[in-house]
């Protein structure tokens, strides 16, 4: 029954994030993506059980990044609702570009277990 629960409220909190996870101050789709522009920048984003490698990534607005992901261990995939991006084991990488400055949170967009909820980490579009 506690199982159930933590499932549902799981997937609840996952709604959540991918419907309202950006705050006033990052906007709403803030970043080209476009397969057709080469990246002048590159940042990888490793996920295992229910953490990120790095707390937080660094970008500069104005400039095209690959953003590379990749799954060491279990499940997983990330959502970036602020800068219109989601990769999984399918899509692993997309290039993008940073219209504006702040703090864009990423969530593992697919559920992993009991420490998906705290599996968060964040890119800093730097001026």
């Amino acid at each position: 029954m506690k199982k159930t629960i933590v499932l549902l409220l799981s997937a609840m909190l996952l709604l959540v994030l991918a419907a309202c996870g950006q705050d006033s101050e990052s906007g709403s789709g803030s970043a080209i993506t476009d397969p057709e522009v080469a990246a002048s920048d590159e940042i990888v984003i490793k996920a295992t059980n229910y953490e990120f490698d790095q707390p937080e990534y660094h970008v500069k607005k104005g400039v095209p990044v690959r953003v590379v992901y990749e799954n060491e261990e279990g499940n997983h995939g990330i959502i970036v609702p602020g800068l219109n991006l989601q990769l999984d084991s399918k899509k692993n990488s997309a290039v993008v570009t940073p219209e504006e400055a702040g703090e864009f949170e990423i969530a593992c967009s697919v559920f992993c277990g009991s420490g998906h909820s705290s599996m968060v980490s964040k890119i800093i579009v730097e001026e």
